[in-house]
């Protein structure tokens, strides 16, 4: 059975924003190797929008650039969303009963399956679904944006923290 982890980059103030602040190359080689080891994706349809960034080959990216490209491109997508008509390579559209393809997930895959998008996440959470949060803060302070947790903040439980590369600290939380 896989776990269901909800984890993104955000501000100390609890924002999520990729434009506003970058992970540097010890935080980028953590993401390459994460997504590398999952067993797929569950994407929200704005940050799925933001990823599709990686689907096209780029001449001006360095070599772990191109190294996370190549692993979100193998990786299998899901992406939810009622008004995409259609997705990328390696990825299906979820239009409807999000609750029973993630169930579905869970039960048929092995390893880590990453939420990506504060809003899906809500929803997940609100069905129980959620094993794993990751809160990757940044010392930014941003004062508005996207927040981590979009609605009423789940009961949780810490059960590790660390230094992921030069600035950054990973808060893990599970269901309380």
């Amino acid at each position: 059975m896989a776990k269901l982890v909800f984890g993104m980059n955000q501000s100390l103030d609890g924002y999520v924003d990729h434009q506003e602040f970058a992970p540097g190359p010890a935080l980028f080689r953590h993401w390459i190797e994460h997504v590398r080891d999952l067993a797929g994706s569950v994407y929200g349809r704005r940050i799925y929008e933001i990823m599709r960034y990686w689907d096209e080959e780029r001449p001006e990216w360095n070599a772990e650039q191109q190294e996370f490209a190549a692993a979100w491109r193998r990786q299998p997508k899901w992406v939810v969303s009622r008004s995409l008509k259609s997705v990328g390579p390696n990825a299906t559209l979820v239009e409807d009963d999000v609750e029973a393809v993630v169930r579905g997930l869970k039960a048929d895959l092995v390893g880590e399956i990453a939420v990506s998008g504060p809003d899906l996440a809500r929803s997940l959470t609100d069905l129980g679904l959620i094993d794993e949060y990751r809160l990757y803060l940044h010392p930014v302070v941003l004062g508005r944006g996207k927040p981590f947790f979009t609605g009423p903040r789940p009961r949780l439980r810490l059960v590790s923290t660390d230094h992921v590369g030069e600035d950054v600290i990973r808060l893990t939380y599970v269901p309380a």
